[in-house]
Formats: C-alpha cells, structure tokens, sequence
C-alpha cells in the first residue's frame, strides 16, 4: 500500500511510505487486540458477580422433615433484580430435577460439564437465541443418600459489550489525536533527515562546468558515502576522458597540419612562372602523396573513433575469425606483393571447432587488417632475403580460447617502445615507413571491447632484425 503516490518516485515520499504505512496497518490491529482485551477485562467483574449470586441462593435450600424447600427472602431478591441493560435468569433444581424456583427454560450443565460439588463454574449458553453467561453450583443435602441440588444463575451479555465498548473509546479515542500528531512529527523528522541531500544537490548545482573536483565525501551521511564515491570515481573518469579528448585533438591536428602544410608549400611551387614542365610533375606527385597522407589520416581517425563509440551501438554476432583473418589476407596481399613480401595464412580452417568468437564482423576485420598493414608497411624485402608476413589463427576448443596472431620480419619493435606503440600517433623512431600513428590504437581499442588481450614480442630473438609477432588472444571463444 502507497499513502503517497507519484509519477517519479521520491526519495522522501519512499521513506515516509515504508514509515507511515506500517503505523496505518497496525492502528486497525491495535483496535482489535484492544477490543479482545476489553472483553476479557469488562467480563471479570461481572463473572465474579455471578459466582456471588448463585452461592448465596445456595444458602437458602433447606431440608425441612426431610423436605427440599427454598424461600428466596427480599434481600436476595434485589441481588436478582433486573437492570435496564440486561436480564437476570435463576433456577433451584432439586435432586429429581424438580423446578423448586425460577425459570424452568434454563438448560442444566450436562454431565461432561459436572463441576465438584459446591464450586461454582460458568458456561456459555443460548436461550431463545439469546447468548447467556451462567453461573452454576451443585448443593449437597442433608438427605439420605446425599443427594444433590442445582443452582444457576444467568444473565445476558450486554453489560458486558456496553463496558467494553467503554474501554476501548477510552484507549483509542485518544489515538485519533495522537495519530495526526506522530505522521506530523515523522514528516518533520524525515524532512530535517534529508537536508544534507539537499545541501549536496545545492553544492553540485553551484559548481563551474569546467569544475571536475571530487565531491567531499565527508559533509555527507555515511548512508551517502557510497553514492559520491560513485560520483567521485565518475568525475575521475570524465576527467581523464576529456584529458584524452584534448590530447587526441592536439595530436590530430598536429598530424594533419604537416600534409597540409606540404599541400600548400607544393602548390606554391607548382604556381612559380619559373618552374619547368618537371618540377611541375614533381609537385603534383608530391600533392598525390601529401593528399594520401591526409586521407589516411583522416580515415584512421574516423575509424578510432568509431571503434571507441561502438560498443554500445553495433551488434555481436558468431564470427569466424578464420575467415575474416583469409578474407583479410586474400584482400591485402597484392599490396605485399607489390612490395616484394611473401604474405601468408596458417593454422585453423573456417567452419572448424572453436574459430568462432562473440562479436562485431566489422571491427573485428578492421583489427586484422591494422596488424597487416603494420607488418606490410614495416617489413621490406632485400635483394638476398624476401620479408615474410604470417598471419595465423590458433583455437583452443577445450580451454575455449582463440588466437590470432601476425608475425613479420621487419625490424621489430625495441623493449622500451613496446608499449608506447599503442598510444596514438606513436610511431617508433628510425624508420621511414608510412603511417599516421593509429593502427595500433585501433587494434587495442577493438581487442578491449571483444574482451581480448594484445601482446607484442619478436618473431625471430637473437636474429637481425628480429621481426614482431603481435599476439591477440581472445578468452571466449564459441564452442
């Protein structure tokens, strides 16, 4: 039950529900106990009356010359005198079952219900579908044989309900007062509870926007602790994300300001009046190359950032990875081909057990083909020596595991740039391949979202050069 009901949920209005309702609950139930307990209390008085009644009225049973006689004198009879809020019933019955006084109607206790001679014992009855109390006590005669009298006494119920009705206006009539009072008072105590929320929401709502401090987790309740840690460790995120952003953005714009740059500084030349028919096709060429750049920047940009807000966005399904790593490959291969590079595939075939993982078709061939085109752009052939590039796909159907692997025979990757090559634009020193920085980035950033680990490590140690085997293992893998 809701005694306050909105259409957004309320703190305040939760807690004073789970408050007020069980007092609401109780107060009916109190009402009845109270009424139960009343009845016992307003019977006790009236039961001890009627015990009082019928021994006196065994008092006057005599045996005179060895005859059952009764004669209920005046005083006894204002004991039976009838009230205005109840009836009075009396009956004498002798040891035949003989009506020596009083109303004959008045059923006599059955013999399971005997009580011991001269103890007075009550039952309830109905008489002419009226309920009765009666009181009643066996007499023992000075007759030969002993033999016994029956005295009752009875009378209807309604002083008893009249008291306690009594008793209970007495005890709840107050609490119509004292009910309005406690839900005020539990309101008043509940609004004073929840001011520190307040001061909170109004501490938050005057911050700056650029403003990302931890909240003061001690000016809150320890019941409120949890929650502005929670805010705390979302404000440190959201920090360190907009630090990312502004360095990403930097980074972008640094690398895309040299392309530009030679765009301008080539067109410039090619607009001399001077310049030969040579130089001009030497700068055009030299705009084909800086326009490539810039659109691979560019590209790999859109492709970063697509595989950061993606998650939540593009749908998983069962992917063969040993198909899309050949479909990679089969695709990649005339640019290793131009380049001189044995390029190849090996290890588990589509379609065989434990090639599948969870996952996003279209990010999961932008990962494979980042590793290629790393090792294709890294790897070159000499005139003695063909550069190798080996992409492999090693599954595990019984430790549900799946991993890919791209090995190359270029220069590799030195100990201390291993793990600076996955930041963006990152690009190791000493070589003169073509890239922007970001492949790298991609890969890990795609692995992070299909719960996979990359590694990196040479392909050949104690060779020269000793190549780069990058490792991405994935720990679910579909049976």
């Amino acid at each position: 039950m809701k005694v306050f009901q909105s259409e957004q949920r309320s703190l305040f209005g939760e807690i004073l529900d789970w408050m007020l309702t069980p007092i609401l609950l109780l107060w009916p139930i109190s009402l009845v106990l109270t009424w139960l307990v009343a009845q016992g209390i307003a019977g006790k008085p009236f039961d001890r009356a009627l015990e009082y009644n019928a021994g006196v009225l065994a008092q006057y049973i005599t045996v005179h010359h060895e005859q059952l006689q009764f004669s209920l004198p005046q005083p006894a009879r204002e004991l039976l005198r009838t009230e205005d809020s109840d009836t009075v019933y009396y009956q004498v019955l002798g040891p035949q079952g003989q009506v020596l006084a009083g109303d004959p109607d008045l059923p006599a206790p059955v013999q399971d219900e005997r009580n011991p001679v001269g103890e007075v014992r009550l039952r309830d009855v109905t008489l002419g579908g009226v309920d009765l109390k009666v009181a009643s006590m066996w007499v023992r005669l000075d007759l030969p044989g002993h033999q016994l009298a029956l005295v009752q006494v009875a009378e209807t119920m309604d002083k008893r309900a009249v008291l306690a009705t009594e008793i209970v206006k007495g005890v709840m009539l107050p609490q119509f007062v004292v009910l309005p009072v406690a839900v005020l008072l539990v309101w008043l105590a509940l609004a004073q509870a929840i001011k520190p929320l307040n001061r909170l929401e109004e501490t938050i709502r005057a911050r700056k926007p650029d403003d990302l401090s931890p909240l003061d987790a001690q000016a809150v309740p320890m019941e409120v602790v949890p929650l502005v840690a929670s805010v705390n460790d979302l404000l440190l995120r959201l920090k360190d994300s907009i630090a990312t952003q502004k360095r990403f953005l930097a980074d972008a714009a640094h690398q895309l300001k040299t392309p530009l740059a030679g765009l301008r500084m080539q067109a410039d030349l090619a607009q001399r009046q001077d310049a030969s028919a040579d130089e001009l096709k030497q700068s055009l060429r030299q705009i084909g190359r800086s326009s490539i750049r810039a659109t691979h920047t560019v590209n790999q940009l859109l492709a970063l950032a697509r595989a950061e807000s993606s998650a939540a966005v593009l749908a998983h399904q069962a992917c063969d990875m040993a198909r899309l790593t050949m479909d990679v490959v089969r695709d990649c291969a005339p640019h290793a081909v131009e380049k001189q590079i044995d390029i190849g595939y090996e290890g588990a075939q589509p379609g065989s057990a434990g090639v599948k993982i969870n996952g996003n078709a279209t990010l999961l061939q932008e990962m494979v083909r980042n590793l290629v085109d790393n090792a294709i752009n890294y790897s070159q052939s000499r005139t003695d020596l063909a550069a190798v590039i080996t992409v492999r796909v090693l599954a595990d159907a019984v430790a549900k595991t799946l991993t890919l692997q791209v090995e190359d025979s270029g220069p590799g990757v030195a100990l201390n740039e291993q793990e600076l090559v996955f930041q963006p634009f990152y690009r190791a020193l000493g070589n003169e391949a073509d890239g922007s920085g970001l492949g790298l980035p991609i890969v890990l950033e795609i692995a992070r979202q299909h719960r996979a680990s990359v590694g990196l490590s040479d392909s050949r140690p104690g060779h020269t050069p000793p190549g780069a085997c990058f490792t991405v293992r994935f720990v679910d893998a579909l049976p």
